[in-house]
């Protein structure tokens, strides 16, 4: 089912979702099973796996370093064909931009199309660790909206080279990323809405946000988005403090603000342990006050772990 359904379905009930991130080369997935499983207990309708791209790393060959291209965690739609497989779930796999050609990508639709899978989330993806800013790759796509169009072509019959007529045609539901603090590369947050408008208006179904710790922050977003003439789904994207790192961290990373009083709950924390704690019980009041506000689905970003959700959606769900 497509998450626009489940939204539909649920008839005003807050639904319950999170992102993994799929497991380094080399481990198994059963650690991600292990962190899957208490969480079904409140019955996600779908769950997000992240798509990591390429990166460079240097191998020592005959006295020299030579440097080679790799993925630290492929996987991502065969862990997608997995969880659905085993839970009975729908899975969202993240597309990317940055690390696929077009043809790449299309490859990839096929696949999730011939997996039963509906949905994805289409993201244009971080610049590499040596690149300043964004770079498309050779053949790839510049900026997501593009990718949206894509995958809206494909949903038509309309492949990279052919139309295909058939009566089988994917039928994708896409999501689309937005940030109520606005995105780290645009200059205002008018011009992110504008962004964000051309994605929907390519043919993106729903939004999911970048995290926030700052209700007001999210309610002033999803105003400000359907005054501009978004009327998707804005589902509102939570990460839980678990490190006291994660102060200097998150901001530095994605910009945002932090408010006063958790920084200084988080302060007072001697271990991590106790920071995770304050986590919890911050993220407990913020979700309580946006499913109050009747948000469609509250979306926890796990990191591959489930303690700190599992606790949180105790109290909620």
């Amino acid at each position: 089912m497509k998450v626009t359904e489940h939204i539909k379905k649920s008839e005003g009930k807050t639904l319950f979702s999170f992102e993994i991130i799929p497991p380094k080369k080399g481990n198994s997935i059963q650690e991600l099973y292990n962190n899957i499983d208490p969480l079904m207990e409140f019955k996600p309708p779908f769950i997000d796996v992240t798509t990591s791209r390429e990166e460079y790393v240097y191998v020592e060959k005959n006295g020299l370093l030579d440097r080679k291209v790799t993925r630290m965690r492929p996987g991502t739609v065969g862990i997608c064909a997995a969880i659905k497989h085993k839970y009975d779930v729908d899975t969202v796999p993240h597309v990317l931009c940055g690390g696929f050609t077009k043809e790449e990508t299309e490859y990839l639709l096929v696949d999730c199309h011939y997996l039963g899978i509906q949905n994805v989330m289409a993201l244009r993806g971080d610049a590499m660790s040596h690149q300043k800013y964004f770079e498309a790759s050779k053949g790839g796509h510049q900026y997501a909206k593009e990718l949206v169009a894509q995958i809206q072509n494909l949903n038509a019959g309309k492949y990279l080279h052919e139309v295909i007529e058939t009566t089988d045609c994917a039928d994708f539901c896409i999501g689309v990323a937005g940030y109520p603090e606005k995105h780290i590369e645009a200059p205002s947050l008018q011009t992110d809405l504008k962004r964000l408008k051309e994605k929907v208006d390519a043919g993106a179904d729903y939004v999911v946000t970048q995290m926030f710790f700052d209700n007001q922050k999210y309610f002033e977003f999803v105003k400000a988005a359907k005054d501009a003439g978004i009327l998707v789904p804005i589902i509102p994207g939570i990460k839980p403090i678990a490190i006291k790192k994660h102060l200097q961290l998150l901001p530095q990373v994605f910009k945002i603000d932090i408010p006063e009083y958790l920084i200084n709950e988080v302060e007072k924390c001697k271990h991590n342990k106790d920071v995770r704690q304050v986590g919890i019980e911050f993220a407990i009041q913020q979700s309580k006050e946006l499913l109050e506000a009747g948000v469609p689905v509250l979306h926890y970003y796990s990191m591959g772990k489930s303690d700190n959700i599992h606790a949180i959606a105790s109290a909620l769900f």
